[in-house]
C-alpha cells in the first residue's frame, strides 16, 4: 500500500501545497508547530476538508482527483479518524460505543477482531462503563479501539495525546506502541511532540507554514542539522537496535547498533536476544571525549566520527552530527568544549551517554 497526496488550497491567511509520498506500512507523522498545516493536511486526507487543487491516492484508489471533478465523501473512505477528544456517544456505554462502528462493517470485510481491539487498548473491564465514569486516556482508548472496529484501510490520528496531562499520555503511550507493533493498519499521525514522533514514528515529514520542508525516514531526518528540529531542547535521534544481552544482577540491557558490532547499554528489563527496540538518545544527553578510557559512570563509550556542526539556538551551544559506524547522534556541547577540545568535521573522538539517559 502507498499514499500519495498533492493538496494544494489557500485560505484567507493560510495556503496549503504539499507533496506527500508515504510509505503504505508503519506510522507516518506529519509534525510542525500549531499553524503548520498538519490537521488541515489530515481532514484533506479524510474528505472532512476538499481542496480546490487536490489529487490523494491511496492503495490504488483514487479519492480526490479534482482535474477530473472527482470526490469521495469522507463514509465512502476506508478509514478511521481519532481526534484530539474521543468524542463518544455519551448516552451509550463503551460496549456501544464500539458496536456503533463495528456493525457497519460485513463480517467477512472484518480486518480487526473485536477481542483484538479489546485486547490491545486493554479496554475489556471497560465495556460497561459510561463514557462520563472514564479518565480522559481510558476515553481515548475507547476511541481508537472505535476507529479501529470500522476495519480501516489506514488510519488518521490528530494529536491524540494533546488533551492529556503527562501521567494520561505516559499511560497510553504503549498501547498507540502496541498497535504500531502489532497491526498492519497504516497510520497518519499529527503531533507537534517531538518525543512522540521519537516513539511511534517510522516516516517523518515535517511541515511549515503550509510547506514540506523534509521527509524521510525518522531516525534519518531527527538527525539533520539543517533542520529546526535539531535546535529543540527534545532534539536527538532515534535507534532501531536489536537486543544482544541482559544483565539481571544489574538491569542493563544490550542493544546493538544497526549492522555494527557496537552496542548502547540501557537501564532496561530483560527482553529476548533478537528482539527489536526502539531508543531515542537526547543530544543535551551526549557528552565528547577524545580519551575513551579510565573509569567513569557513563557506561556507553562510543567511538565516533564528527560529519557537522552549527551553531545552537543558545549562543553559547554547538550542535555536533556524529558517525558511530553508521548510526547518526547528535550532541549539544558548550561552545567552549568545542573549541578545547579543538574539534572540526571529521575529527575521531567518543560519544558518551549514560545508560540511564537512553529512552527505550
Amino acid at each position: 500500500m502507498t499514499l500519495t497526496a498533492r493538496i494544494r488550497h489557500r485560505f484567507p491567511d493560510f495556503t496549503l501545497d504539499v507533496d506527500l509520498h508515504l510509505p503504505g506500512r508503519g506510522v507516518s507523522a506529519l509534525f510542525g508547530q500549531s499553524g503548520s498545516g498538519k490537521t488541515t493536511c489530515l481532514r484533506c486526507l479524510a474528505g472532512l476538508e476538499q481542496a480546490a487543487d487536490a489529487y490523494i491516492e491511496v492503495n490504488g484508489q483514487v479519492w480526490q482527483d479534482s482535474q477530473r471533478g472527482l470526490f469521495l465523501p469522507p463514509h465512502q473512505r476506508p478509514l478511521g479518524y481519532v481526534f484530539q477528544e474521543a468524542s463518544l456517544f455519551t448516552h451509550l456505554s463503551v460496549r456501544r460505543n464500539l458496536e456503533y462502528g463495528w456493525r457497519r462493517i460485513r463480517p467477512h470485510q472484518r480486518k480487526v477482531q473485536w477481542e483484538q481491539a479489546c485486547g490491545l487498548l486493554g479496554i475489556r473491564h471497560l465495556l460497561e462503563r459510561m463514557p462520563g465514569h472514564l479518565s480522559g486516556g481510558e476515553r481515548q482508548r475507547v476511541g481508537i479501539a472505535r476507529a479501529l472496529l470500522t476495519s480501516p484501510g489506514l488510519l488518521l490520528m490528530d494529536e491524540p495525546l494533546a488533551a492529556l496531562d503527562s501521567q494520561r499520555k505516559a499511560e497510553i503511550l504503549p498501547y498507540l506502541e502496541r498497535l504500531h507493533d502489532e497491526l498492519e493498519i497504516p497510520v497518519v499521525y499529527v503531533s507537534h511532540a517531538q518525543d512522540e514522533v521519537a516513539r511511534l514514528a517510522d516516516h517523518l515529514v515535517l511541515l511549515d507554514k503550509g510547506q514540506v520542508q523534509a521527509s524521510g525516514p525518522v531516525s534519518q531526518t531527527l538527525a539533520r542539522l539543517d533542520l529546526p528540529l535539531a535546535l529543540g531542547d527534545d532534539a536527538g535521534v532515534v535507534i532501531e537496535g536489536r537486543v544482544v544481552g541482559h544483565d539481571a544482577d544489574y538491569q542493563l540491557l544490550s542493544l546493538g547498533l544497526p549492522g555494527s558490532t557496537l552496542h548502547l547499554r540501557v537501564a532496561h528489563g530483560p527482553l529476548a536476544p533478537g528482539s527489536a527496540l526502539r531508543a531515542k538518545v537526547q543530544a543535551r544527553d551526549v557528552s565528547l571525549s577524545l580519551d575513551g578510557q579510565g573509569q567513569s559512570s557513563i557506561l556507553n563509550r562510543l567511538p565516533a566520527v564528527v560529519t557537522g556542526w552549527r551553531a545552537a539556538d543558545n549562543n553559547a551551544h554547538v550542535l555536533v552530527s556524529l558517525d558511530v559506524d553508521g548510526t547518526a547522534l547528535l550532541a549539544r556541547i558548550t561552545r567552549y568544549s568545542w573549541d578545547q577540545l579543538g574539534l572540526a568535521v571529521g575529527s575521531g573522538v567518543w560519544g558518551q551517554i549514560k545508560a540511564v539517559a537512553v529512552l527505550a
